[in-house]
């Protein structure tokens, strides 16, 4: 999110969970040795992660809706049908308070193939003025037990109705939820989610017929074991699509209400470079809010409609692939990779993908700088199998291409540990990934999703 190597807010949250997995000592437990030394490191990969998500009719006619209704069409969704009460939020960074109709979606259980150590939710959603929703996860763990109903976002379009926003200080003792993701406190223990739930509770204002309308909702469950380094993979791709490049550089100190301007904007950047990719465009009455001064105003817009107003930053990620599926027939999932070969597999069906990952300056050779978290954008590789990136953090648009060593770009991107420029054990992203690609893909790009699990 940021180019300094102070630590971003994620990796503060995410230190308490990255100290009981490391013990504080920066040893590998010795199960984390496995995928290391795992001859097929997709197969190591593939039972690591677990993808699920409702998005059509019949999905959506299953589980329990109480007020709501399931949506045929070009695009099934589920919608308010009619609102079974009245509630009242109070905006915790407004201080508003006002009543809303609702009416909640709760779906099946979900067997995880994989128990999770972690899982990020993630969702696909119209909100007209005057409405929003609310994600939650209830999950059962490998214990028999439950945990409690968290939030996982409260979400809209705008931001004229409530600020959309995580809720901090969720956890049970066994579980917390950091920003976005659900993780388990102390994965050392053993324990793990098996299993979960998914609610969505739609709201309105009282009168209307305004509708939230939910095309896609889904999480996806990981455990990715804990590791400095991982497998290299063999080079099999050379092909580079054409990405817009757009530089977050270029708006330091435009709107610093939302995190500070453009010094942190790698994740919206990113994710406009890609919505862009695929058509998607914001209207001259969209983008009218914006000092027509400043350059890329688009970029300034996808800040202010990511930005999470209590991470305060605009690095959420869910609300950023929520954003990209603002943008007609488009989807966004947040997700887990394996391996480059992953993320091969993809550029060859047209789809690039904005991966997440923190390092040193000397760890990636050619970045001129260090993180303790950032985005970008994959857009290809070379002949030789290096990675083509497109790197927000540039001083111009025209320097945003970037190529960097497959080797290095492959370590920083999947490893789960790292030390920063104190020696300190951190966290890292383990893969974390946005994909972004049509509502209705073409059979190869619905065979590479489901390649990498996602459907």
């Amino acid at each position: 999110m940021s180019r300094s190597e102070q630590p971003s807010r994620r990796t503060v949250l995410t230190a308490a969970v990255a100290a009981a997995v490391a013990g504080g000592v920066g040893a590998l437990p010795a199960a984390a040795a496995t995928p290391t030394e795992a001859a097929d490191p997709e197969q190591a990969a593939a039972r690591q992660i677990d993808n699920r998500a409702w998005t059509t009719y019949t999905d959506w006619r299953s589980g329990t809706a109480k007020g709501t209704r399931a949506v045929a069409g070009v695009r099934p969704g589920v919608a308010i049908g009619a609102p079974v009460g009245l509630a009242d939020y109070t905006d915790p960074h407004t201080g508003t308070t006002a009543t809303w109709e609702y009416a909640t979606w709760t779906s099946p259980v979900h067997r995880l193939a994989v128990p999770s150590t972690e899982a990020i939710a993630s969702w696909n959603a119209h909100t007209p003025v005057g409405t929003w929703l609310q994600v939650e996860l209830k999950g059962t763990y490998s214990d028999g037990t439950n945990s409690p109903w968290y939030v996982m976002g409260r979400w809209a379009a705008g931001d004229q109705d409530i600020k959309r926003t995580s809720v901090d200080d969720q956890t049970d003792d066994k579980s917390t939820i950091w920003t976005d993701t659900f993780a388990i406190d102390d994965p050392a223990t053993g324990l793990r989610l098996t299993s979960y739930r998914l609610r969505l509770t739609l709201y309105r204002k009282p009168g209307t017929k305004k509708t939230p309308t939910v095309w896609r909702l889904g999480a996806m469950g990981s455990d990715v074991p804990d590791r400095f380094t991982v497998p290299a993979s063999t080079p099999g791709l050379a092909q580079e699509l054409a990405v817009p490049r757009y530089s977050q550089e270029i708006h330091i100190g435009q709107y610093p209400e939302y995190d500070n301007g453009g010094e942190a904007w790698c994740s919206p950047t990113s994710s406009q470079m890609i919505i862009e990719y695929w058509g998607g465009r914001l209207t001259e009455e969209q983008l009218a809010w914006v000092d027509p001064s400043f350059a890329d105003p688009q970029v300034c817009h996808a800040a202010r409609f990511t930005y999470d107003y209590q991470y305060a930053g605009c690095g959420n990620w869910p609300f950023n692939a929520a954003y990209a599926a603002t943008f007609k027939d488009l989807q966004g999932v947040v997700t887990r990779l394996g391996s480059l070969t992953d993320l091969e597999t993809l550029i060859a069906a047209g789809i690039p993908a904005i991966t997440s990952q923190s390092f040193l300056k000397e760890e990636l050779t050619g970045a001129g700088y260090g993180t303790s978290g950032h985005l970008m954008t994959v857009i290809g590789f070379t002949a030789e199998g290096d990675v083509i990136a497109n790197d927000p953090n540039s001083p111009n648009n025209a320097a945003v291409r970037r190529v960097y060593l497959r080797r290095e770009f492959e370590n920083i991107w999947l490893r789960t540990k790292r030390y920063n420029a104190s020696g300190k054990v951190v966290s890292g992203t383990g893969g974390v990934c946005y994909l972004y690609f049509p509502a209705r893909p073409s059979m190869r790009q619905l065979a590479a999703l489901a390649a990498v699990g996602v459907r």
